[in-house]
């Protein structure tokens, strides 16, 4: 969602030496925020029908869809795979890409947000017009228990389909289980695309370690387990939104009330409806899976330290040899670019082959802000097609 010219102060980016201290100071720049705008509503003379057209607005929430044509090729347990492919492609020969979307507690449409805020209609725009994307189904109790390996037999099944071979394009948690997948088989990635990408979990100043350390006080994932199991097995997407919404809650009071300040502007009300019908509509995740993470990779960082094991191999990011493209938000407190930035010191990549490169936004702007799909993904992507045709 793009900011308006009512913007409100909210808090700085939450780093680990003022987790708490930093949620206190954004209820409060919130309270002072919703506070400022009740005045502002009397003096704009906002009567009770604005303010009522205001609270159905918040009220009102509908799923959110995938913009840009294609179809469902199958679907799995886990997951489904769509295909953007282009009918009648100007590269026949191309390599095909594999976009792998986020997974946490949100729909995988993030990465066809709207015809205008679209990374599957930037890639096909780059000539990779060969285009899939995995689309991650929420949980059940059948599902509760999946694990890494059926979501790598998931990644598999979208690469034979595609040919065997992928251009490999990985966004936040999509980003370190596109890298899990590159390093145990690098014949069948072509070139790997990473985008706020955690790899080292403990690098920078990660809000999500600082909070694991508060909730699992010397290591003991008791919390997490109890969490997972009060819930029939599976992550409650409305507690990874309320988690979000917990790091920085002046967010999340700013945007309601500069919905307030613009009721009457059809264009920020439907940006607003946009955002929120992406962004509250939760889906769950399989406990099994989201318990792994938080062991293996949250809390003992096994990709980057080496020691992490997959289908009974060790993970080796020195297998990772292909054109590698690293993108990262100058502003993200979810991942920050030192997290994404580190596999390059650890892959068999020659220098000259790794791009770096930098938005001046945060961690959602990566995927789907117009900045990020017009400035920086178009050059990444015309690297990719040089190296896939």
């Amino acid at each position: 969602m793009t900011a308006s010219s009512h913007s409100f102060a909210v808090p700085s980016a939450v780093t680990p030496s003022g987790l708490l201290e930093s949620w206190a100071e954004g209820w409060e720049i919130a309270l002072k925020s919703l506070g400022d705008f009740a005045g502002a509503a009397l003096t704009k003379g906002l009567g009770p029908l604005e303010i009522s057209r205001w609270l159905a607005l918040i009220a009102e929430r509908r799923p959110p869809a995938w913009t840009t044509p294609h179809k469902i090729v199958f679907e799995a347990p886990v997951g489904r795979l769509r295909d953007f492919s282009r009918a009648r492609p100007r590269h026949p020969n191309v390599v095909p890409t594999l976009v792998l979307p986020p997974q946490a507690g949100h729909d995988s449409c993030i990465v066809d947000y709207t015809p205008e805020q679209s990374q599957m209609g930037a890639v096909l725009a780059a000539g990779l017009e060969r285009a899939i994307s995995l689309d991650w189904l929420g949980a059940t109790r059948e599902t509760a228990d999946a694990t890494i390996d059926d979501y790598l037999d998931l990644i598999d099944r979208a690469v034979e389909y595609a040919g065997g071979r992928v251009n490999l394009i990985g966004d936040c948690q999509g980003g370190w289980l596109a890298t899990v997948y590159a390093a145990l088989y690098p014949e069948r990635v072509n070139t790997l695309t990473l985008a706020g990408a955690p790899i080292d979990f403990h690098a920078g100043e990660p809000v999500i370690h600082e909070v694991l350390r508060h909730l699992a006080p010397a290591g003991d994932l008791g919390f997490y387990e109890a969490l997972v199991a009060a819930d029939g097995g599976v992550l409650k997407g409305e507690h990874m939104l309320a988690g979000f919404i917990m790091i920085n809650p002046g967010d999340e009071i700013s945007r309601q009330m500069e919905l307030l300040a613009h009721i009457d502007d059809a264009a920020h009300v439907a940006r607003y409806r946009e955002f929120e019908n992406w962004f509250k509509h939760t889906q769950d995740i399989p406990g099994g899976f989201y318990l792994w993470i938080v062991r293996h990779l949250f809390r003992d960082n096994e990709l980057i330290a080496g020691e992490l094991e997959v289908r009974g191999q060790r993970v080796n990011l020195g297998r990772i040899e292909m054109p590698l493209n690293l993108l990262a938000g100058a502003t993200d407190h979810i991942t920050p670019p030192d997290q994404v930035f580190a596999i390059a010191s650890l892959v068999g990549t020659p220098p000259e082959r790794i791009v770096r490169d930098v938005t001046t936004g945060g961690h959602l702007g990566l995927f789907m802000s117009h900045k990020a799909l017009h400035d920086h993904w178009p050059p990444l992507l015309e690297g990719v097609l040089e190296h896939s045709l």
